[in-house]
């Protein structure tokens, strides 16, 4: 591992925060990383541009039902997010929220300092990165941007909103599928309108979604939106067919995934593989004391789901502890032996 001054912040920068762990991103992966490292004993503030803790799940989907976390079947994002917040709280973590890491340098005593967008820094023993896909923005529906927030959107904040509405929702991936199996009771009509006949989204997903009664149009494009104040009209063109159909809408989603970007991370001296950071197998960057979990990750046959993020925040808490005090035992024992 080498050290790196790659973006090195101002050293005479006020430090706001002196912590044991830093995490960067404070997601559901970084959330549980803060509860692995307080349960070690170790003092944690974890940062993060968004004003709340969740990441992609309280800015894009907080309603949406998840389901790929081990012993919970099914639930809304936002008290997923809940959750895992109470189970850090109970270790005392200090929240930075509305700040983006910016900088980071070592120290003359091996220290990892970071210094966030408002000029404050952080001193920590470890850095731990969850930043999920980093800073995102929506892929734009080709036609109809002008009547964006006037029916046309990019998530669902509240399905509730769409009660008794005629939705149209465009893509194949899993917030496409997952939307339409969500609005299918709450609205008049869902139509999913997707550009190929193969699906991106969980095969048992898709299975369900043909089955649940929504209409389903693939090999198709919107082409346009018309309305007046607000949409009340798709343009869809089908492969094959010499008219476009046109669909009532009183609201499309655009659920054509996200363009994602490192930010400032990706000036740190990390090794880079695309958008993501690669690791070992002990989540270790090739930046000594920096570590990474979650989506932002990257090792051979990496499977991007939040049970394996889960799993990675752990393994790079632990290992960090052990860095920051060698006497220290990797395991850092079973929950149910600790005292209440």
């Amino acid at each position: 591992m080498t050290e790196t001054d790659s973006v090195a912040p101002d050293i005479s920068s006020p430090i706001s925060t002196s912590t044991d762990v830093l995490i960067v991103g404070a997601g559901p992966v970084g959330l549980y990383g803060a509860y692995c490292a307080g349960f070690r004993g170790l003092r944690t503030a974890l940062v993060d541009a968004l004003p709340e803790c969740g990441g992609q799940i309280t800015a894009l989907y907080p309603e949406k039902e998840i389901r790929d976390i081990a012993a919970v079947p099914g639930a809304r994002g936002r008290d997923v997010v809940a959750a895992l917040k109470r189970q850090a709280d109970a270790y005392g973590p200090t929240y930075l929220l509305g700040r983006q890491a910016v900088g980071l340098a070592h120290t003359a005593a091996g220290r990892v300092r970071v210094t966030l967008s408002d000029g404050a820094a952080v001193d920590a023993g470890a850095v731990v990165v969850t930043a999920g896909i980093g800073t995102f923005s929506p892929r734009t529906l080709p036609a109809g941007e002008e009547f964006l927030g006037r029916g046309l959107s990019y998530f669902v904040p509240d399905p509730a909103v769409h009660a008794d509405q005629d939705v149209v929702i465009v893509g194949g991936g899993d917030s496409a599928v997952d939307w339409a199996l969500a609005l299918h009771p709450v609205a008049r009509s869902v139509t999913l309108v997707h550009r190929r006949s193969r699906f991106r989204a969980h095969a048992a997903s898709v299975r369900e979604l043909y089955g649940c009664g929504a209409t389903i149009i693939t090999d198709a494009q919107v082409t346009a939106l018309a309305g007046d104040v607000r949409v009340r009209e798709a343009q869809v063109r089908v492969d094959g067919e010499d008219e476009a159909r046109i669909l009532k809408a009183d609201a499309v989603v655009a659920a054509l995934g996200f363009l994602s970007d490192l930010g400032p991370i990706a000036g740190w001296g990390v090794e880079l593989d695309r958008r993501t950071i690669v690791v070992d197998s002990r989540m270790r960057t090739t930046v000594d004391r920096v570590y990474a979990a979650g989506d932002v990750a990257a090792y051979p046959g990496k499977v991007k789901l939040m049970s394996v993020g889960f799993g990675e925040a752990a393994t790079a808490v632990n290992n960090a502890a052990v860095a920051l005090d060698p006497a220290l035992s990797l395991f850092p024992g079973h929950s149910t032996e600790a005292s209440s």
